[in-house]
């Protein structure tokens, strides 16, 4: 089983996946993370994201061991992964890792749960389950600010908000694998909901594709 989520940073979807592949049993991969360790890489070698052969060279390079560094979920290295993302060798150089382990789930597993941008879109459009999980830009906003002040950064909501539009407007206007919902995609807008009854929701779609 491949199920694949997609949407905007901050809807939740990180979060919806890694509890769907623990109940399910399947293998995760945050895609997003790929990118982010691009990012990541360059703003440590001091190169600019917007290089396109800089950013390309870490891609084809890229070190996994940093898919754990903590300094992956900070903003700049967000912001880093949004320019990147928007690089169509970048997509490219990291496309077959992504197709590859959606192929062959580490570990013997039954499955897959990946997300990120494109995955129903790009990665697995024959994936067995797409989801595209939205939220409002201001709850978006005020869920990350809050994760980032739980880690002790000093944050203001109106800079994320900010930063998360900014990104939002990269990620959706690329030429390359935009992201978007795909045709077949559940949509499951989750501004009013708390994360146990997102995630029912979500349980309910994948219980009701296996016992077709």
């Amino acid at each position: 089983m491949i199920i694949a989520i997609d949407g905007p940073a901050a809807s939740g979807k990180g979060t919806l996946a890694r509890k769907l592949a623990e109940k399910f049993n399947l293998a995760y991969l945050d895609t997003g993370s790929l990118y982010r360790a691009v990012g990541l890489t360059l703003l440590r070698q001091k190169a600019d994201p917007k290089d396109p052969n800089a950013a390309l060279a870490a891609a084809r390079n890229l070190d996994h061991r940093l898919l754990n560094d903590p300094d992956l979920r900070k903003e700049d290295t967000g912001r880093a992964a949004s320019i990147v993302a928007a690089i169509p060798d970048v997509r490219t150089a990291l496309l077959a890792f992504q197709r590859d382990f959606a192929a062959k789930p580490p570990q013997g597993m039954a499955g897959v749960v990946l997300d990120g941008r494109d995955i129903g879109t790009v990665i697995c459009p024959d994936a067995d389950i797409k989801l595209f999980i939205s939220a409002s830009d201001e709850v978006r906003a005020r869920r990350r600010t809050k994760e980032l002040q739980d880690k002790g950064l000093n944050v203001a909501k109106e800079s994320v908000l900010a930063d998360l539009q900014d990104r939002d407007k990269r990620d959706s206007a690329r030429s390359d694998a935009p992201l978007k919902a795909a045709d077949d995609a559940h949509l499951l807008d989750t501004t009013e909901l708390d994360i146990e009854t997102a995630f029912a929701r979500a349980c309910a779609i994948v219980e009701q594709h296996a016992a077709r």
